[in-house]
């Protein structure tokens, strides 16, 4: 549930509230907006006499949340949440794009690309260092080496990074080298490595399963978000439907129905939800109409040689023109967005 304060509460009220909900066992989460202050409440609510806690100075209305996640949820925080990486930020009012290879294969290949992607606008370097494969005989990733990688070429670049994690013992790796960790769709929901990933200290962009529901895909942010770590993206990556044009289907409803029910940001993916490179301009731009926050994108110097995802990545010249094109749709749906 959550407690509604009156506009301009006292702070004395409010602490007031917090004091008594948190003295019987419950956890609170507070947002705190222009005028009105919202009091999260998680917890076993049976503990709460609400008849009492609705007598309290200042206090407005009491709500309940019928939804089983909380802390994802909008009712608990109506503001929309900026997650910080490394020096940009994902959220409201500009457009973040994600670019680079699906696999870091070297490090004059990752060098290359780092520097094109930047100079067309992207400020986050995306490269996969532990690459889950439909088969076991696929290229897995270069691991610890390609992390190191990651780190140069950010750095080189003024670029933040972000590469996926598969276990624990690639987060306590991943942590010394890059500013953002992924969880993948095969592993949305892996909740122990939910968790650990709640646990890194490191933002976390989730991305949906491959047939999950938006409720399970916010309850699994659920997971992260209770072990302390509040920096959570959405990704929308595709589902699987019964159309085999695509890769996968980009669930372009999906943004508007996250706008509608959390807080936390959503960017989209269109390399992998349509497989095919040609699709990805239109599908990026039909996702930035729809609100995303951002964009991942594979890019890559020489698709037809890429050890994972060729088909779906774009060229640099590819890369430079979708960006290009986006900046007027950006300032139609006032966002901001940089190429330099």
């Amino acid at each position: 549930m959550i407690v509604i304060m009156k506009p301009n509460a006292a702070p004395q009220s409010v602490d007031s509230v917090l004091s008594y909900i948190e003295k019987h066992g419950l956890q609170t989460h507070l947002s705190k907006g222009e005028e009105v202050t919202i009091i999260g409440v998680v917890g076993d609510k049976t503990k709460l006499l609400t008849d009492n806690l609705i007598s309290f100075k200042d206090v407005d209305r009491i709500v309940p949340v019928t939804e089983s996640y909380k802390l994802a949820n909008k009712k608990f925080h109506p503001e929309p949440t900026t997650v910080r990486a490394g020096a940009t930020h994902i959220g409201p009012d500009n457009l973040t794009i994600m670019a680079g290879p699906c696999a870091v294969e070297t490090q004059d290949q990752l060098m290359d690309i780092a520097r094109a992607v930047k100079k067309s606008g992207a400020t986050i370097l995306r490269g996969g260092a532990y690459k889950p494969r439909t088969s076991p005989y696929s290229f897995q990733g270069l691991e610890t080496e390609g992390l190191r990688y990651m780190q140069e070429a950010g750095k080189e670049y003024g670029l933040a990074t972000i590469c996926e994690v598969v276990s624990q013992e690639a987060i306590e790796a991943a942590v010394k080298y890059v500013d953002m960790i992924q969880i993948g769709a095969r592993n949305m929901q892996n909740f122990i490595l939910l968790k650990e990933a709640g646990r890194s200290g490191l933002p976390v962009l989730l991305k949906r399963g491959l047939c999950a529901t938006i409720d399970e895909w916010l309850n699994a942010a659920e997971y992260i978000i209770a072990e302390g770590n509040p920096n959570v993206v959405l990704c929308e990556r595709g589902i699987r439907t019964y159309e085999t044009s695509t890769r996968n289907t980009l669930d372009l409803s999906a943004i508007p129905v996250l706008r509608e029910r959390t807080h936390l940001p959503v960017i989209a993916d269109p390399s992998h939800s349509t497989g095919a490179y040609k699709y990805v301009p239109p599908m990026a731009k039909a996702a930035v109409a729809c609100g995303a926050d951002g964009l991942m994108i594979e890019v890559h110097n020489n698709p037809a040689c890429a050890l994972s995802d060729g088909p779906q990545s774009l060229t640099f010249e590819k890369f430079d023109r979708l960006t290009h094109e986006l900046k007027p749709l950006c300032g139609l749906f006032g966002r901001e967005f940089t190429i330099d």
